[in-house]
């Protein structure tokens, strides 16, 4: 059969050229594979070293990506070392369980790349003193900068002294950040109050690790940084944000740490991925939870390597949760203080150089959650995604 196939083949590949099509040298297709039982929507990662072939034969500006019912999706172009050259072609692939989709790499220029309804953001906000905030379609985030270290310590309420992680509560798919911070120029309590049909924030981070916070567990105490010294935003577009925050050394160990946070369409998770250096060994590294007052329900699943707080703020439920590679937990626990700010759901992990996590939550009145069993199978399912992400080949 196969000797009967070979001529049809190039036959159809000789009309193709003299219609034009099939022109485009290199790489034509990425195959993409979910080996999970469940579907998956998750942006994509190509390096462009992996489209050398097709980028040495076309402009990189031409570049499109089909699905497989021949629709053009939105792509992003991301340099990471900001040296003017891209390093990673994005674009969102949608598979069902145990499924195979191929996309269509396609060099056309006069097509538009598709525009996005929903985005990922982020930037510094000097609106309220020096926060870095960022979010997508689901979630809001945000973290406190130098000049806010420097007003705490004076004195100042409106400012905040923590490394903690903060989380905005939204219940739109439109981006918020720039609109919230605007309404708090002439309003502190703008973003405070659920009024819009938006969302709010009502979270208190305090000196706690917020979610997702770092630190270290020594002497049966938690060392932690202070707020980041400076700030650079390195992409921000239709399929991820991307941006880098560091500390002046921190501990009794002499850390000095580099954070690279990103956050993907559709995801309620924030991967975090500190690089540290230290002047001493280091024990541990910690990624915490706030309990607040101590109320709400925690469950700890050290053999998944994810861990949740089910908490009720307000008039409905909050889930907060940590994914990590389960290879790296030493262990955790719930730790409870009458001491503000001190009770955390604490992950210990082992010190390495590089500590990559995912901490991200759910929010009630999102309508993306309604018990704490849906929030456990979202961390549930966001670990086996990092067991066994999507399989790529590019042909």
């Amino acid at each position: 059969m196969l000797s009967h196939k070979i001529p049809i083949l190039g036959f159809i590949y000789a009309i193709d050229c003299i219609f034009g099509i099939g022109k485009m040298k290199g790489q034509s297709s990425i195959q993409v594979k979910n080996t999970l039982d469940f579907a998956r929507n998750e942006v994509i990662s190509v390096p462009v070293s992996q489209l050398k072939s097709f980028l040495s034969n076309n402009k990189e500006g031409d570049l499109r990506i089909k699905d497989h019912q021949n629709n053009f999706l939105p792509i992003q172009w991301i340099d990471y070392d900001s040296d003017g050259k891209k390093d990673e072609l994005l674009f969102l692939a949608a598979v069902e369980a145990k499924k195979t989709n191929n996309y269509t790499i396609m060099a056309d220029g006069k097509t538009p790349v598709p525009e996005s309804p929903v985005t990922t953001y982020s930037r510094l906000a000097p609106e309220r003193v020096d926060d870095y905030a960022w979010e997508n379609d689901k979630i809001a985030f945000r973290v406190y900068g130098p000049k806010g270290q420097q007003e705490a310590v004076q004195g100042i309420k409106s400012s905040t002294l923590s490394s903690g992680v903060d989380i905005w509560l939204k219940r739109t798919e439109k981006s918020i950040i720039n609109k919230w911070y605007k309404g708090y120029l002439t309003d502190p309590m703008f973003y405070h109050k659920d009024t819009r049909g938006e969302g709010y924030d009502p979270y208190h981070v305090g000196n706690s690790r917020g979610t997702g916070g770092i630190g270290i567990w020594s002497k049966d105490s938690l060392q932690v940084s202070q707020n980041f010294v400076t700030s650079k935003t390195i992409a921000e577009g239709p399929l991820r944000t991307v941006f880098e925050l560091t500390y002046h050394p921190w501990s009794e160990y002499g850390v000095t740490e580099t954070k690279r946070i990103s956050l993907d369409l559709g995801s309620n998770f924030s991967k975090f991925e500190s690089n540290f250096t230290a002047e001493k060994k280091v024990p541990n590294y910690i990624i915490g939870i706030t309990l607040h007052n101590n109320e709400g329900q925690t469950q700890l699943n050290n053999k998944n390597g994810w861990y949740l707080h089910w908490e009720k703020i307000d008039d409905a439920f909050v889930g907060e949760g940590i994914v990590v590679e389960p290879a790296i937990v030493e262990k955790s626990w719930a730790r409870k203080s009458k001491v503000a700010d001190q009770s955390n759901l604490l992950v210990v992990t082992k010190p390495k150089q590089k500590l990559v996590y995912y901490a991200g939550f759910a929010w009630q009145k999102s309508g993306q959650i309604k018990t704490i069993q849906d929030w456990e199978n979202i961390l549930q399912k966001q670990s086996q995604i990092i067991a066994a992400p999507l399989l790529i080949k590019i042909k």
